[in-house]
């Protein structure tokens, strides 16, 4: 344990692991904000079901009108106006992002007016924002004259939504962490070999088995507490993931993993950049190779974290066998990489 906590003193002084660890807490921290600017992009119309960004909405005319309380379900903030030459200049004063001009009633065919910026970008942001309480609006109205054709029945958020959250920036926080896992390894050896130190260890009372072993524990520990760090920041972010204990066990043993292999790469070349590129090239072609496995590891993640009925922990099998085999085979390929 002693070494263990040696080892993770030691990452502090890892610039590169430690900027990595920061980036992931930055998309962990603001994966709401980062959703929405890949949604703007990608699916503009999804915008109104995800953002959480404010309106200033102005209304002249009917000040009973169903919209109304539409827009302020929506948490926008909506000022009301009698007179169209107070609201035209709180607009131009920028206090407004739109204003909406309402017949005096509800009933019969109403016609409307929406005044939006003259800037596209804000105002194509300020109609999709609009757009939620505006087909809201479109439907009262319809039911008000016995008309049943709706724009939308189907409850919560654009398929685009759960497609970017749960299959790449779910997948992404929990794989992460084992990439900087093994390249903690690596460091640590390669520093090892490089300052001598390793040598010292060694003629401690201590075999080789245990010095590496504290390095793998070391780097998962730091692993599994990102992977618990993110899990608990996608939820302030309002993202619900389901099957968090199989995640977790997932990511913490593909981090064992991918470390037990950066471990044999540094013993074998025992030099950072050599051993670092080559295991940079070793994770590419296995995370290539795991989509022959079905679920593959990324798939098996998005389908546990949306409670897909059809997976579960004997998905995780396969990945438990191949940690075992290699938590058995590694005292004896280390005790022979050494002894070269």
């Amino acid at each position: 344990m002693a070494m263990v906590w040696r080892e993770m003193k030691a990452l502090r002084k890892e610039k590169t692991i430690m900027f990595a660890i920061l980036i992931q807490l930055f998309i962990a921290s603001f994966s709401s904000v980062i959703l929405l600017g890949i949604m703007v992009y990608y699916d503009p119309g999804s915008i109104s079901q995800n953002s959480q960004v404010g309106l200033d909405v102005g209304v002249i005319g009917n000040h009973n009108s169903m919209l109304i309380k539409y827009l302020v379900d929506r948490n926008y903030r909506v000022r009301i106006y009698d007179d169209a030459s107070r609201a035209e200049a709180s607009f131009k004063a920028g206090r407004l992002d739109a204003i909406v001009i309402l017949p005096d009633s509800d009933k019969g065919v109403v016609n409307m007016k929406l005044v939006l910026p003259d800037m596209d970008a804000q105002a194509t942001l300020a109609l999709m924002l609009l757009k939620d309480p505006m087909e809201r609006y479109e439907n009262y109205l319809r039911d008000q004259e016995g008309v049943t054709l709706r724009y939308h029945d189907v409850q919560g958020k654009p398929f685009t939504t759960y497609e970017f959250l749960y299959t790449l920036i779910i997948p992404i926080l929990m794989f992460f962490p084992a990439f900087i896992a093994g390249s903690m390894v690596i460091d640590s050896i390669s520093e090892e070999v490089e300052n001598k130190t390793l040598d010292t260890l060694l003629s401690a009372p201590v075999s080789i088995n245990y010095i590496t072993g504290a390095k793998i524990i070391a780097s998962v520990v730091v692993g599994a507490f990102q992977c618990i760090l993110w899990i608990v920041l996608l939820g302030f972010n309002g993202f619900s993931i389901q099957n968090a204990g199989w995640i977790l066990l997932l990511s913490i043993m593909i981090t064992g993993i991918i470390a037990i292999l950066a471990l044999l790469v540094a013993l074998v070349f025992r030099d950072r950049e050599r051993s670092q590129f080559i295991y940079s090239l070793v994770i590419l072609v296995l995370f290539a190779l795991t989509y022959f496995i079905s679920p593959s590891p990324f798939a098996l993640v998005a389908r546990l974290a949306t409670a897909d009925p059809y997976v579960g922990a004997t998905q995780l099998i396969i990945y438990f066998v191949m940690l075992a085999v290699l938590v058995a085979a590694t005292p004896f390929v280390t005790r022979k990489l050494m002894s070269n």
